[in-house]
């Protein structure tokens, strides 16, 4: 949801007149970030705190901070890197540009913080970053009390976009070449409580698979409690629903769970994962897990443990509790000490990585189909091997034989899995046999976006652009 908010970011200053920076130096540096983690804070201020002589040194060079801590910290920022020009918040990202302008007119920093949503996010113009996939937003905020998450009270409460509404973002979306969309919400499940349909979510998936060249849909992040029989049949039922899930557990120890405010048990949830694969066996699950959160003990931490090897998760996120100011956990007795937290992370990881590399080796022999995609793999220039994912989410690096077409982003390709390893699969064809390259629409979109972007027009040209660089900016080394 972040990177989707920095997509909207991009897309009003583009409409505002700015460009993407070439080079070291830009006039506009915009930090989006978030607040669920203490080490986002560090970043940030860290991250100021280098710019502060870049910007000495070139005085009309401005910096606009947003996203969840500055609605967190609001004052904060600006009293502690007081060269910073904009702060604004979760509910306004609309007003960049305008509060650009007016730091630059009145030459003062522009503070602007609003309680509630001032224009649904989707709304706003967008850069996006890729042109065959696509980010959807149907809901923003969440209903839910968890009691380690600030989230609740930075997005506030669940806001739902009507279906149509989100059907013809879609729309566009394919006609502009994407044939995968991935439906955002903070509980995308419980899409459809402020309109009052329980079934809005199974519906607005098997309307999904009604849209022609749309060929992949996914969603993040549901919640257990609120997952129900009619989105499995949903996902089951409609083709271009891929067999993938992310289903966040963040504990398996019901104790936990329940100082946690989950509203689910363990059992609960390991039901929702057998239903899954009954009725769609290829499914490859994903989670999100806290170790060390405040009172867990000995045997908290092993049910999580026991949860784990049960769940089979194809991959996990997993991280280290963080003590966040303002949330109820926060003021929990009992918080663990660092070395038992670190010690506990570092047993989960390694259950998981044997996990992920036992269900990976599964893989070998498949025959997949692959979406290619834009970003190959760290020794890519070593291997020359492509990379993309699979229908079930899996990362797949492959090689093409020689003599065979070489895909564009946004292209198919069917190959053979021959390698397995914890974090990503590998597909050497023995031939041109074992290899098939399906062009797509999407295909000519990336050859359209490379067109337009080193200013050579293009059959066909559309509206789609090369994407920008999203996400916390690396600081050069400037010289003055």
């Amino acid at each position: 949801m972040n990177v989707h908010d920095s997509e909207r970011m991009s897309g009003l200053l583009e409409e505002a007149g700015y460009v993407p920076a070439d080079g070291e130096f830009a006039d506009v540096i915009v930090f989006n970030t978030c607040a669920v983690r203490e080490n986002a804070d560090n970043k940030l201020y860290g991250n100021l705190g280098q710019l502060r002589q870049v910007k000495a040194a070139n005085p009309g060079m401005q910096i606009a901070v947003g996203g969840c801590l500055a609605q967190k910290d609001r004052e904060t920022i600006v009293r502690k890197a007081p060269w910073v020009d904009a702060v604004f918040g979760t509910h306004n990202v609309g007003a960049l540009p305008a509060l650009l302008n007016r730091a630059r007119h009145n030459n003062e920093a522009q503070l602007e913080i609003l309680e509630s949503l001032d224009v649904f996010p989707s709304t706003l113009p967008i850069k996006r970053d890729s042109v065959y996939s696509g980010w959807v937003s149907i809901s923003v905020g969440c209903n839910n009390t968890c009691t380690f998450c600030i989230v609740p009270s930075l997005r506030g409460k669940e806001k739902d976009r009507r279906p149509g509404e989100i059907l013809s973002e879609i729309q566009a979306l394919v006609d502009d070449g994407a044939v995968e969309v991935t439906l955002l919400g903070q509980n995308v499940n419980s899409y459809g409580v402020e309109f009052g349909d329980r079934q809005a979510f199974s519906k607005l998936l098997r309307a999904c698979g009604q849209i022609a060249g749309l060929e992949r849909v996914r969603f993040t992040s549901p919640h257990p409690a609120a997952f129900t029989d009619d989105v499995i049949e949903a996902m089951a039922e409609t083709p271009n629903v891929m067999p993938q899930l992310h289903m966040p557990l963040q504990s398996g120890s019901d104790k936990v769970l329940k100082d946690m405010r989950r509203s689910y048990r363990s059992s609960r949830f390991l039901g929702i994962l057998d239903k899954v694969r009954e009725r769609i066996p290829q499914a490859a699950i994903s989670t999100d897990i806290i170790v060390g959160f405040p009172g867990e003990t000995e045997e908290d931490f092993q049910a999580t443990l026991d949860v784990v090897e049960k769940s089979r998760f194809a991959s996990a996120f997993t991280f280290q509790y963080s003590k966040r100011p303002g949330t109820p956990a926060a003021e929990l007795p009992a918080q663990l000490p660092k070395a038992v937290v670190q010690e506990r992370y570092e047993r989960l990881t390694a259950l998981q990585d044997r996990i992920a590399a036992e269900e990976n080796a599964k893989q070998l022999g498949r025959r997949v189909e692959v979406l290619v995609t834009a970003q190959s793999g760290r020794k890519a220039g070593e291997t020359h091997r492509l990379s993309g994912r699979a229908k079930d989410q899996r990362l797949v690096h492959f090689s093409v034989p020689e003599g065979a077409e070489a895909p564009r982003p946004g292209d198919f390709v069917t190959v053979t899995i021959t390698e397995a390893a914890a974090f990503h699969l590998v597909a050497d064809p023995a031939g041109p046999e074992d290899y098939i390259v399906r062009r797509s629409r999407a295909g000519d979109a990336w050859d359209r976006s490379q067109a337009e972007s080193c200013g050579v027009p293009a059959p066909g040209a559309g509206s789609g652009k090369a994407g920008v660089s999203l996400g916390m900016p690396a600081i050069p080394a400037r010289r003055a």
